[in-house]
């Protein structure tokens, strides 16, 4: 089974890139991030023609998540983080596909930095991990996919001063990542490349893309049961490159039957 991240930084704008990439990559399971757009905007039967069932929770202009499926329909089990019902943002959903509790999010940017922003950043990835313990503690082969917003380690981005006031590279932002990965959830990417250079974000400024000047912000962790059939993880970097592409490229992760 091979599954994916894929923060698309618009559906309906680069839905030709997501149909192309769905086409040559072929993922099983599919976590979509930023659709920005709303429900009624998801393009159900464009995706649906490419062979994929879907879940998601809209909002207009900003943020959305989506779980895709191949030959298959996700079977909802949550669309919101608990902790707080007040807040209205569409950055979690949750279903079960083929045997697996797979969760698609996308935590707060938290920039500027300290300020509102920042605090809900922090007060979010608090709910994540108090959610994350729970589903841990079940046993259940569960996938935690996403745009955390987080550069866990100074590795995980190029060398640059320019980041240093930004939320993603802030010690509160790493050790709240950190505190997931000490509840037992294993990193896939560096599960699979403890050593290695490796980007999943290159902003479209400054030319970024073409300097190799990117940030590991897309992640993808399993529980550690599922973390057993792991066979390999990578990035689809050339997906970054295409001509109106998403500034984050896929991420995923092949799972042993």
């Amino acid at each position: 089974m091979k599954i994916a991240t894929f923060n698309i930084n618009g559906v309906n704008r680069r839905l030709g890139n997501l149909i192309a990439w769905l086409t040559m990559s072929k993922p099983d399971v599919v976590c979509l991030q930023e659709l920005k757009a709303t429900d009624g905007q998801f393009p159900k039967a464009a995706i649906e023609t490419a062979g994929y069932g879907a879940v998601w929770r809209g909002q207009a202009a900003w943020n959305g998540v989506a779980i895709l499926a191949r030959d298959s329909e996700p079977v909802v089990t949550r669309t919101e983080l608990p902790g707080d019902p007040s807040d209205t943002q569409s950055r979690y959903i949750e279903a079960a596909v083929n045997g697996i509790l797979v969760s698609s999010l996308y935590a707060p940017n938290g920039n500027p930095q300290p300020g509102p922003k920042f605090a809900y950043k922090l007060a979010w990835h608090a709910r994540l991990s108090l959610h994350a313990a729970a589903l841990f503690e079940t046993g259940l082969p569960v996938v935690l996919a996403g745009d955390y917003n987080v550069v866990p380690e100074p590795r995980d981005i190029y060398p640059t001063r320019s980041y240093d006031d930004n939320a993603l590279v802030q010690p509160e932002s790493r050790a709240a990542f950190r505190q997931l990965l000490d509840q037992g959830w294993i990193d896939a990417l560096r599960k699979v490349y403890p050593k290695e250079e490796l980007f999943t974000f290159w902003d479209y400024r400054r030319n970024r893309w073409q300097r190799n000047a990117g940030l590991r912000l897309d992640h993808i962790l399993m529980s550690r049961k599922l973390a057993r059939r792991l066979k390999d993880a990578g990035i689809d970097r050339d997906v970054r490159g295409r001509e109106g592409a998403s500034d984050h490229a896929p991420v995923w992760i092949v799972l042993r039957d």
